[in-house]
């Protein structure tokens, strides 16, 4: 009773304010702006696809068939929340089961994802709004802690020994397995490196990884002339992608994939554990970590300085400077480094 008085009271109240301004209720929808008719999924999701980078196509693409193959022919404003679930309970049943697989979440996890993208993008082209967008009601999964971890220095000199004396280009899979275990950079980041991003004289590399950021890292001697060498001899131009087959084509992310395929063959713990050059990067940013600190190892992960969250206000007045990175590249392969604080 108090409710429905209180609603009838704000309710006289605002017919009150619109007769002292000399607007009707008949003005106030005269005058709102006509929101445009929603398109639907099959004619949408091409429009956002085309839109968005290629990693974020490479993420989302899938899922985005799967919802044109369900829904295509519905305006993106008719569907649910429970019509998102629905859709999720079906791609976590017809999943591609892997080894390492935990249920389903990862695919749950990108299924809102893609989502959210694509009804972030209508609701920028006003066709919802955001109050509106049924993908904000459906929770991501809670992440589990990854079971990735540092590898100890043996079986690194296993996964090494195999890359360089197997396959069909030992050169080249040595030169990926030296590169992501000194700088610890993703796969994405690697893929991307061109002979411009190569600065011989202060022995740095520019990374260019996930959303679109851009780093300096330092690398040692050695590992610059191979990829120097490398560049030259497969012929990649210099604003072209680096790292390339014998017949001068570029690398995709197959070649990772058929590393690991052909390293797990040979050593089981390799193929039982689903190891991946991820896991390079766990192992030399853990030893930054315990040698050079916390701040030294997020500058060398490449990860943003103002992350605060579980880490606090603090994370973002602590940075490491070039020269910290180049001791930690300079200590990790017992080489000098032109930027390091001791040079040798």
């Amino acid at each position: 009773m108090a409710e429905s008085m209180i609603d009838q009271a704000g309710l006289e109240a605002a017919r009150l304010l619109l007769e002292r301004m000399g607007i009707s209720p008949l003005d106030l929808v005269a005058g709102a702006s006509a929101r445009p008719a929603a398109p639907t999924f099959a004619e949408y999701v091409p429009v956002v696809a085309a839109s968005i980078s290629a990693g974020l196509l490479r993420a989302y693409g899938t899922y985005w068939d799967r919802v044109v193959e369900r829904w295509g022919a519905r305006p993106i404003d008719q569907v649910s929340p429970s019509d998102i679930r629905a859709l999720i309970v079906d791609i976590k049943a017809n999943r591609v089961q892997r080894r390492n697989g935990r249920g389903g979440r990862s695919a749950e996890e990108h299924t809102i994802a893609a989502l959210r993208c694509l009804y972030r993008r209508a609701t920028a082209d006003g066709f919802m709004s955001e109050s509106d967008n049924p993908a904000l009601k459906v929770p991501k999964p809670k992440r589990l802690p990854s079971t990735r971890r540092a590898l100890p220095d043996g079986r690194l000199a296993e996964i090494n020994e195999v890359a360089t004396t197997s396959g069909d280009d030992p050169a080249l899979d040595g030169l990926l397995i030296r590169l992501h275990g000194e700088t610890a950079c993703r796969r994405g980041g690697a893929l991307a490196l061109r002979p411009m991003d190569l600065d011989a004289d202060q022995c740095l590399i520019l990374l260019r990884e996930k959303g679109g950021a851009f780093r300096w890292q330092p690398v040692s001697p050695t590992l610059m002339t191979h990829l120097q060498a490398h560049a030259a001899e497969r012929g990649a131009p210099p604003s072209g992608q680096l790292l390339r087959y014998r017949n001068r084509q570029p690398i995709t992310r197959r070649r990772y994939d058929h590393l690991w395929e052909r390293i797990g063959a040979r050593l089981p713990w390799v193929a039982a554990q689903q190891i991946s050059a991820h896991w390079l990067r766990h192992t030399t940013l853990t030893w930054v970590e315990r040698n050079f600190g916390y701040a030294v190892a997020r500058a060398y992960a490449g990860h943003a300085e103002n992350t605060g969250g579980d880490v606090g206000a603090t994370a973002g007045y602590v940075r490491a400077s070039m020269t910290e990175l180049a001791d930690a590249v300079s200590a990790l392969t017992n080489e000098p480094h032109p930027l390091a604080s001791v040079r040798g």
